[in-house]
């Protein structure tokens, strides 16, 4: 997997884009395969005269960057705005990605006057999960001044020393340096300042690339890095696969009004084909009543015309419990019903529910007409938590409430393999108040033995515990009360001892950092029902479509 080296600037002067293509044509001198991506086209961003001879030298590709109006633009929306310009970026940063190892990203340059720019660095480092230089200006005063910003700096990425702030290139030096020991990080390479630098190839690596730091180089050429996945990554990942799966996915709640928007964009972007059930007039009244540009794509059926077509195979479906067709045309009155009998004959892919309706009205219908998946025994949820700078998977906060040891082990596997499904890498950590040894009790012993059961079923999935929350996704905490574990400080996915502490953790997470929590989602049934918060808002359900509509593909 491709790994991005974001150069983030410390100041408005320090020659980023000379800093960015040194660094390039250093790691291109060891044999490193490596490329340029620009994220954004600012206006004080000068091209060269040269620059197309650098894109010829170093066979560099050149994607269209997001301008600088689109930018301020997207961030005028607040925090949906900020996801979209992210997420547009990692969509451009995957077209180049898989092709070489490093891409090297050029930050974007910060200036008084735009104070919000430095801190678009972060996000971006964040979103793509960049490893970091940072580049100064030997002009910027004192070596003490420039050592106290590098820390700065460097300290709102994490803690030093963190392994995202690989290093630091100094620019504008009076004389060419191969060391420098004033910086609280290393320096990969210094550029001192020369009298008619043309900034062609041949001067970048006669004048430039003796001064950087050669071991370093080799060292990176062997490197490998511990991925995550951010939010941008990994909503940009699912609305690709989303689109290459084609999904028909059925809304229930047809006439809510954050549905009908939902479908609206889900159709424009072709994330999904959504089915909206209710009646189509009233849906049109709502929708313009709430400035909703309804696509004309979105499919809107009156389930009044459809509910006795689904009568007599519910009937055969339930006869185990003695249904009636009376009482099957009862449940049919409720569109969530419909909707789950619609989706086991197959005429959609995905079922997706719960603005409006509690988890149980959601869920019972999948459990009753659905049902679970073979060679499981249970179905259980899992939420996708959008950390700042990774998504988590929290289970089981939304169906089972007190599991057994079977059960806790078996939610553990569905969800390692849910997380990976969605590309992310499963590292398990079932969740406890004590870590390793230092506990006692039943539920702490019931972890353990839960713990046992998945490493005898599932030898390939990295699990632990009991280990507590800190341990599990720190990795400095981790690395001190649990140095031996395969997951701790890495921990991706967060198993719960039962519902009340799920459902308590992942609400205060939730509510406490204003983050996106999609779920939860069902595992261990034989099709995608998704379940929606009631206070979601249209980009959840955009998301849980996606979702739904990626899982359909992958049962098919």
């Amino acid at each position: 997997m491709t790994q991005a080296l974001l150069v983030i600037p410390l100041s408005d002067n320090v020659g980023l884009k000379t800093v960015s293509i040194s660094l390039l044509s250093a790691m291109k001198s060891q044999g490193i395969d490596a490329n340029f991506f620009l994220p954004i086209q600012q206006p004080c961003d000068k091209i060269w005269h040269n620059w197309n001879e650098i894109l010829t030298h170093y066979q560099l590709h050149n994607p269209n960057p997001v301008l600088f109006d689109d930018v301020v633009s997207y961030l005028g929306k607040g925090r949906i705005g900020k996801q979209a310009l992210m997420e547009r970026i990692v969509e451009r940063f995957y077209a180049l990605s898989n092709q070489h190892q490093y891409l090297i990203v050029q930050g974007i340059k910060v200036d008084h006057a735009r104070p919000f720019l430095f801190q678009l660095n972060i996000e971006l480092a964040h979103a793509l999960d960049a490893r970091v230089i940072l580049a100064a200006s030997a002009e910027n005063g004192t070596k003490t001044a420039i050592a106290d910003q590098i820390r700065i700096v460097a300290n709102l990425l994490g803690d030093l020393p963190n392994d995202r702030v690989l290093g630091c290139v100094i620019n504008k030096t009076e004389h060419a340096e191969k060391q420098y020991s004033f910086t609280p990080v290393h320096v990969i390479g210094s550029i001192h300042k020369l009298k008619n630098f043309d900034h062609s190839p041949i001067a970048f690596e006669r004048e430039v690339v003796p001064y950087f730091d050669q071991t370093w180089l080799k060292n990176l050429k062997t490197t490998s890095f511990e991925k995550k996945i951010s939010p941008p990554q990994f909503l940009t990942q699912i609305a690709i696969q989303a689109r290459k799966a084609n999904q028909r996915i059925v809304l229930p709640e047809g006439t809510e009004p954050r549905t009908i928007q939902a479908a609206s964009v889900c159709t424009e972007q072709k994330i999904a084909r959504c089915v909206l059930l209710g009646k189509p007039d009233e849906i049109q009244t709502i929708a313009k009543e709430h400035h909703i540009a309804l696509h004309h794509d979105v499919e809107c059926i009156d389930p009044e015309t459809i509910r006795h077509l689904y009568i007599e195979d519910m009937v055969e479906l339930r006869k185990n419990r003695n249904l009636t067709p009376d009482q099957a045309a009862k449940k049919l009155e409720d569109n969530v019903y419909l909707g789950a009998m619609m989706l086991h004959k197959n005429e959609v892919d995905g079922l997706v529910s719960g603005s409006i309706h509690t988890t149980a009205n959601t869920v019972r219908p999948a459990f009753q007409l659905i049902r679970t998946a073979p060679h499981f025994n249970i179905i259980s949820s899992v939420f996708f938590m959008c950390l700042p700078d990774q998504v988590l998977l929290y289970a089981d906060c939304a169906i089972i409430p007190k599991p057994s040891v079977e059960e806790l082990a078996e939610i553990a596997i569905q969800s390692a393999d849910t997380a990976k499904a969605f590309g992310i890498p499963p590292y398990v950590s079932l969740i406890s108040y004590s870590t390793g040894e230092s506990g006692e009790g039943i539920s702490v012993e019931s972890i353990r033995d839960a713990v046992q059961i998945v490493r005898k079923q599932r030898p390939d999935i990295p699990i632990d515990g009991p280990i507590q929350y800190d341990a599990a996704v720190n990795e400095s905490v981790g690395k001190r009360k649990a140095p031996d574990s395969p997951v701790a400080g890495k921990t991706t996915v967060c198993i719960f001892p039962d519902l009340n502490t799920g459902n308590a953790v992942y609400k205060a997470v939730q509510q406490s950092t204003k983050i996106l929590s999609l779920g939860p989602v069902l595992q261990g049934i034989k099709k995608p029902v998704n379940d929606l918060s009631r206070g979601c808002s249209s980009e959840d359900i955009v998301y849980t479509i996606a979702l739904a509509a990626v899982q359909a593909s992958l049962t098919t």
